[in-house]
């Protein structure tokens, strides 16, 4: 008997796979909160150089500012340079000179604001930015917080994935839970920048716990014809998520607050662990018969299922474990050690890097779309449920491959239109932009899904936690690309666009695992792969005979 036969017998998709569902909604919906936080936590307002007070008697704020900063090409005040000395000033009597007194003497007509940073306030009244001052010639600090953070989520990946299949699911995200309250709260106190850098990296590495065990741990307790809809319903967390950080980050307007936030829903999370279930798959494969034996049988209970002791025999549950017990440890070594599984990971990792890379380029990109930087983070989360709707749909028919690489397709697309369309076209821009997002997000959730029948269960999350790092190596220089436009405006975004592309194209090499039982050891990756090499012998005998 297979596992897949034992888990009929308990229920493969009742009230327990759906009580399971819920408990792991938390964990989903706060990787959103903080992989996207940047958006509000590193923004950076309107700023100019700290100006000497205008006198009583001058009225006339935008005399006085022309006065001190010089004009950008567009019209617009400069935020990191001011006149060296002050410009002439009308209708007052502080200096009726036409030219500032450094085109007299030769010294440098502009310079870097030597007093700091005058901010406005009415958008965010504190961000990281401001605290710091991490803008003008610090810009690229303020962006290499997001570096850092999924830094942080790449190790973690690594760590994550090994351990939970060494030591379990349940025990490792327990891990996470208190890993990332403790570190959050910690950053959201943090009293100089490179203390908040050293917290936030810290706690990418323990949210990654959260997107290497949640979707296996599910999956694990599915059987073939339910993981669809239950791992596209799991993802409208993450896009719930989504929604909520443009609300909460609304209400919210100081960063420590707002990170503050964001990181309390933990303690409740972690007290959810108490009716989270292990999985029984990775139990038997660690040939702990009596705890699998337990789950199963509160599984069968809760799902209505007549299964007595007798039906789930020690014997049965013996038998099954000693053929699917793992004797050494899992490694990531193991991931290449055969053909089928090599040829899976490499395409896998190159296909996570895209999908990432391109996915937080869009999402961490909110300015010049036209709206505020609210109803731009809340239009890419309303965007992202059509696409779950398409992913459903698309994958029960089309298959998880080729809805990867079409998404993929159409991310790089949207994208590629959005460099040919002039930038005076804003309703267009921001309708190319949005769609791109929608195309991203799907890729995103099939990629979860796909990847995660892809493994064994004895390296599922061994698999996944590599496949996550060099996702995360993507997310982690998503946020940098954006500095390209220095050197061709559109730069950023053909690059966005070109890995998708790439992606797509990899993708089209990784098996299909449609309507397929999910691989329980390495044997059973590489017996498919016989089967479908003989099956395709057979079918071109039949057309030869034909």
């Amino acid at each position: 008997m297979s596992f897949e036969e034992l888990l009929h017998q308990v229920g493969a998709f009742g009230p327990f796979q759906w009580w399971n569902v819920a408990l792991l909604a938390l964990p989903r919906m706060l990787l959103p909160l903080h992989f996207l936080l940047p958006v509000f936590l590193a923004a950076v307002p309107a700023h100019h150089c700290t100006l000497p007070e205008a006198p009583d008697n001058f009225s006339h704020q935008d005399e006085w500012l022309k006065a001190y900063l010089p004009l950008k090409s567009d019209g617009t005040f400069s935020s990191c340079f001011r006149f060296s000395h002050p410009g002439p000033l009308s209708n007052t009597t502080l200096d009726e000179r036409r030219h500032s007194p450094g085109e007299l003497t030769g010294e440098p007509l502009t310079v870097p604001c030597p007093q700091g940073w005058e901010y406005d306030r009415s958008e965010f009244s504190s961000t990281i930015a401001t605290e710091w001052d991490l803008v003008c010639e610090h810009k690229g600090l303020n962006r290499a917080t997001s570096t850092f953070f999924f830094a942080g989520v790449l190790v973690g990946a690594v760590a994550f994935g090994y351990l939970s299949d060494r030591f379990g699911r349940r025990r490792l995200l327990l891990v996470a839970y208190v890993s990332t309250l403790v570190l959050g709260l910690t950053s959201a106190a943090s009293i100089s920048y490179a203390m908040f850098v050293i917290t936030r990296t810290l706690t990418g590495a323990a949210l990654a716990g959260f997107t290497i065990i949640v979707m296996p741990l599910e999956m694990e307790w599915l059987d073939v014809g339910h993981r669809t809809v239950a791992g596209v319903l799991s993802s409208t967390f993450w896009t719930g998520g989504v929604m909520l950080l443009a609300l909460v980050g609304y209400l919210i307007r100081d960063w420590r607050w707002l990170l503050l936030a964001v990181t309390l829903p933990c303690a409740p999370g972690i007290l959810s662990l108490w009716w989270v279930p292990e999985s029984a798959r990775w139990l038997l494969t660690q040939g702990r018969v009596e705890e699998a034996h337990r789950y199963l049988l509160r599984c069968a209970k809760l799902n209505g299922r007549p299964v007595g002791e007798d039906s789930l025999s020690w014997e049965v549950l013996s038998k099954i474990a000693t053929r699917e017990r793992v004797y050494r440890r899992p490694s990531y070594l193991d991931l290449f050690r055969t053909p089928r599984l090599r040829h899976i990971s490499l395409c896998s990792m190159v296909v996570w890097f895209g999908v990432n890379f391109s996915y937080y380029g869009l999402s961490l990109n909110v300015s010049g779309l036209g709206l505020n930087v609210y109803h731009t983070q809340l239009l890419f989360g309303v965007v992202e449920l059509p696409s779950k709707l398409l992913v459903y749909y698309s994958v029960r028919h089309a298959g998880r491959r080729l809805t990867l690489a079409g998404t993929l397709l159409g991310t790089a697309l949207a994208l590629g239109a959005r460099i040919l369309v002039s930038s005076e076209m804003g309703l267009w821009n921001t309708a190319l932009e949005v769609i791109g997002k929608g195309f991203s997000e799907a890729a995103f959730t099939t990629v979860y899904l796909f990847t995660s029948e892809l493994y064994p269960t004895v390296l599922r999350q061994t698999g996944m936690g590599l496949t996550a790092l060099v996702g995360r190596l993507g997310g982690s220089l998503a946020p940098l690309a954006v500095l390209l436009d220095g050197v061709w405006l559109s730069l950023p975004t053909l690059t966005y666009g070109g890995i998708a592309l790439l992606s797509a194209c990899i993708a089209l090499l990784l098996p299909e695992t449609r309507q397929a039982q999910l691989p329980e050891t390495i044997q059973d990756v590489e017996r498919k792969s016989c089967s479908s090499s003989l099956q395709e012998e057979e079918m071109h005998m039949k057309q030869f005979q034909d």
